[in-house]
This record gives structure tokens, sequence and C-alpha cells, in this order.
């Protein structure tokens, strides 16, 4: 087996990877067009906020379909687009669970196949040599403290609890209101107990602005080497004083 020595320097220039939640209406799929030149693979049917934005999509409503969708976006005709977008991950888990139900009769036998087909598809379009945006849709429970806890939706317990886990940045997208009472929508990228967000890169601030090429290209920018450490100055050798010679 031969060995190949690989540098970490160049791993966000291969495409980075994305899942954003949060609730209906908040902008998830609008966060779509500020993508670099994106497909989009819907399985909500979704997507009149943005019809002003001529975008290309293949509609899936089967895991069939699905499969052909990965197979043309690694096509050379895919190869036009820098950005894939399925939208939601969440709808496209229901959609292989259907699938799952109709050929397994043991309700839980069609959970575990669902895991297993969901967790090959997340890392075979995560894995692409673009940018990966997956969307998902909110989920809220409260902890035995009282608390409301806020992360993404899948069916089934097991396979939503390793969904964070499969990507670089977890962002959720909250509309809050500002000073003046308007509504503000932004991607909190850092957890504060109650809401799951992760930014691997280290690179974002806790709030950043709805706008994935910014996000990119912050992520993308050379982090500065770091300073050589200052080093202890050499002392120079002093000749030693000739002792005075003994009066007579």
């Amino acid at each position: 087996m031969s060995i190949s020595i690989k540098r970490t320097g160049g791993l966000h220039t291969q495409g980075m990877n994305f899942l954003v939640y949060g609730a209906a209406g908040v902008g998830k799929t609008s966060l779509i067009r500020t993508l670099p030149k994106p497909i989009i693979i819907s399985a909500e049917g979704g997507l009149l906020s943005l019809a002003g934005d001529n975008l290309d999509y293949i509609e899936i409503s089967s895991l069939d379909e699905l499969k052909e969708a990965y197979s043309w976006i690694v096509s050379p005709e895919g190869k036009a687009y820098e950005s894939v977008a399925l939208d939601s991950i969440s709808e496209i888990a229901e959609v292989v669970l259907a699938h799952e139900k109709k050929a397994n009769k043991d309700g839980r036998a069609a959970y575990g196949e669902m895991d297993v087909q969901i967790s090959e598809i997340i890392r075979a379009f995560r894995d692409l040599p673009i940018h990966t945006l997956m969307t998902a849709k909110l989920e809220k429970q409260q902890d035995e403290m009282g608390k409301m806890l806020y992360f993404p939706s899948l069916p089934g317990n097991k396979t939503a609890q390793k969904l964070p886990y499969f990507f670089d940045e977890v962002l959720a997208m909250r509309a809050e209101k500002d000073a003046e009472g308007n509504t503000v929508r932004t991607l909190m990228c850092d957890t504060d107990g109650l809401w799951l967000a992760k930014d691997r890169s280290g690179k974002l601030n806790t709030w950043e602005a709805p706008d994935l090429s910014l996000v990119i290209k912050k992520i993308a920018q050379a982090t500065p080497p770091a300073k050589p450490a200052p080093t202890k100055p050499t002392p120079t050798p002093t000749k030693a004083p000739t002792p005075a010679k003994a009066k007579q």
C-alpha cells in the first residue's frame, strides 16, 4: 500500500457542506439563490420563492429518482454547476422512509433501512467536489429542566441524532426582531445551548448575514501564517577580565 500525503490547506476549496434548518417560511429555500451556480434537488415542491431567479432544479418523488439525480450531477452534464442544494433533507428522508415501508412489513426494520439509505445519500452528496447545501425542518423538544431545545428534524430518532455530525457547518436560520421591531433574518453559527449550531471552520461569527456566497468566501480566506515564535537571544560571550598584577 502506497501512502499519499495530503495537506489540509486546500480542503475548503474542494467544496463546503452546509446543513441549514429553521421554521417554515423563515427563508431556507430563498437562501439557495445565494449559492454559486446551484442546481436544486427538490422533494418539497416549495420553490415559489425562487420563481424570479430562474434556477435549474430536479424534482424527485421517489428513491429511484433521487439516485438518478445524483448520477446526473456526477456526469459530465452536471459539471456546469458549482453547488447542489437538497431542499429539504427532511422531506427526502420521508421519501426514503415511504419506500422502505413498502418493502418492509416490520416498521422498525423500515426505519433501520431508512437510516442506512439516508446516511449513504448524505455522504454521497456531501463528498461531491462542489458546495453542498441541505435544508431541514425545525424540531422543538422540551428537556427535563423545562428548556425548549431546537434542532434539525428527520424521521427516526437515531437518524436525527446523527445528522449534525455529517456536516462541517450546521446553521440555524432565524427570524428575529431588531430594536425598531423589524424582522431580520440571520444565520446562527454557534450554539447558545438551546439552538443547535456549529462552525467547524472557526472563521464565522455567532451571527452571519443570510448569504452563503459571503459565508463561503469568509471560510475560504486563507488563514495568515503564524508569526514565528520569538527566539531567545544568544548572549554574546564576554572576555574574562585580566586579573590585576599584585603590587610589589
